[in-house]
């Protein structure tokens, strides 16, 4: 396979203008944009406050065990891959699962999801006793709706008139009527399917940018094509390399790395970002910023100017609640990727984005990569990433849902395993919403910034450039054009195509 460079991509020979930027926060984004600022000539330095790069990429060892601290599911490698350089492709070897997770259903029913398209089709529709043309269908309308909104809402700024003229603009603007933008997911799914199992299995992909199912639009039954089309990865050394070969990558192309740096504000005259102040009270001057950091907090903290309204008004993506524990034996019905289905999907999302509350019965996800990598839990045991959604902090006493989460999750799982999991957690962890907040810097510590739970959601994002600062631009979860891995390194793309164009 052909990887193409930026440089490749956007002609760098007219890229004639040298500049230093100044990239607040390492999280995958920001190392996205270092890479491809750098392919173009740039000086660039990244500002991380902490001793270590990778943002909510972090990693764990205790015990023996070593978990991935945050994100755990990898599609669309190739937007990794087309950052680097060949022979560390080579050396970034990821596997894919030919199994994309088992499904436990409160009836105590199990279904394993194939990741190849065909197979799982013919064994949805052997359980859940549906249509197959039905399932494949639904399927392909997935993949229309991607290849409409790709162009435009993945691929290009949504905040510039050129994204909506040139071609693939007008095809999608001309293909709008397709993409049941007025219905939510489940009424797509519930139109479509009868089985309520069914119905909730795909209503489950809304939570991958932290929304609800039952608010968000159809628009994200897009979802499930990415996962089905390009299928589920995993790192052979685990989630973390993927900040690391990035870290590689920059290294080899100038990037300078500036550690324990916290930025305390990002100082401007009239349109026009100056420097940076660090909390050592250094003053650095810059050509530009941009920020890896929540848009909510970039405005108040760092510009110390209030947050744009349509900014400020979003509603905030949904939170996790993560417990790490070592296992001290293995079990046979899990795989990687797990999921323990809520008895009631639309009590769960009302707690989470009505009430801001933890349901008794959560819905709870389990990510084991000791399945695969051998070296992450001693021998006969497991390192499960235990986690459920839960609300983003609105001043909740966090440690008393934490203890009250712990007591469903334990009863919940033991139930379905017939084992007394209890006896056998050795060490463990846990990252609640405030911690997410203060090591990550999101906002009241939404894993997604804001929600996609209106279906004009996507417009209310922050843009990847500033409109009151000409200098100033945005990357990472909480912009255009999203959360998660894949849109993360879009927003990065997308980032250092407006700076190409712009000098």
């Amino acid at each position: 396979m052909i990887y193409l460079h930026l440089e490749q991509q956007f002609n760098i020979e007219n890229c004639t203008k040298s500049m230093q930027f100044s990239i607040v926060g390492s999280g995958i984004a920001g190392l996205a944009t270092a890479i491809r600022l750098a392919r173009l000539g740039h000086q660039v330095d990244v500002f991380e406050q902490h001793s270590t790069y990778g943002g909510k990429l972090g990693v764990l060892e205790m015990d023996g065990y070593r978990f991935d601290t945050g994100p755990s599911l990898f599609t669309m490698p190739q937007f990794v891959r087309e950052l680097l350089d060949e022979d560390l492709n080579q050396k970034f070897q990821v596997e894919k699962l030919p199994i994309l997770c088992h499904y436990f259903f409160s009836d105590q029913s199990r279904f394993q999801v194939s990741a190849n398209q065909e197979a799982f089709v013919n064994d949805a529709s052997q359980f859940f006793i549906e249509d197959a043309d039905a399932i494949s269908g639904f399927l392909k309308k997935s993949k229309i709706v991607y290849d409409i909104t790709a162009p435009v809402f993945l691929e290009n700024s949504l905040h510039k008139l050129s994204t909506y003229t040139k071609p693939s603009g007008l095809r999608g603007i001309a293909n709008l009527w397709r993409l049941e933008m007025f219905k939510t997911m489940n009424q797509s799914l519930e139109k479509r399917f009868t089985n309520p199992k069914l119905i909730q299995f795909f209503s489950r992909y809304a939570t991958y940018n932290g929304s609800d199912p039952y608010q968000a639009p159809a628009t994200l039954n897009v979802i499930p094509h990415l996962e089905f089309e390009y299928g589920a990865h995993l790192p052979k050394l685990g989630m973390r390399q993927i900040a690391d070969i990035l870290v590689e990558q920059s290294l080899r192309l100038g990037v300078n790395f500036r550690y324990n740096q916290k930025v305390k504000s990002i100082n401007h005259h009239n349109q026009m970002i100056t420097s940076l102040s660090l909390e050592n009270n250094q003053e650095l001057s810059t050509d530009g910023v941009i920020a890896n950091v929540d848009a909510k907090i970039v405005y108040n903290k760092l510009l110390n100017i209030d947050v744009p309204r349509k900014i400020d008004h979003a509603e905030n993506s949904s939170s996790a609640l993560i417990f790490y524990w070592g296992i001290n034996r293995t079990f046979s019905e899990l795989d990687i990727h797990n999921i323990f289905f809520a008895e009631s999907y639309r009590d769960e999302f009302k707690a989470i984005f009505k009430t801001h509350t933890l349901h008794h019965d959560p819905t709870i996800y389990i990510n084991i990569t000791s399945k695969l990598i051998k070296q992450d839990a001693p021998s006969e045991g497991e390192n499960w990433f235990v986690m459920i959604n839960v609300p983003y902090n609105n001043g909740q006493d966090w440690d008393q849902i934490t203890q009250q989460a712990k007591t469903f999750i334990l009863q919940k799982l033991s139930e379905h395993l017939k084992v007394n999991i209890q006896n056998h957690i050795v060490c463990e962890s846990v990252l609640d919403p405030v911690t997410i907040e203060s090591r990550t810097g999101s906002n009241k510590g939404s894993l997604y910034g804001s929600s996609s739970n209106d279906r004009m959601s996507a417009f209310f994002r922050q843009s990847n450039f500033s409109n009151q600062f000409d200098n100033l631009y945005f990357c990472g979860g909480s912009v255009h054009p999203g959360g998660g891995i894949p849109l993360c390194l879009l927003s990065a793309k997308i980032v250092s195509k407006v700076i190409f164009e712009k000098n």
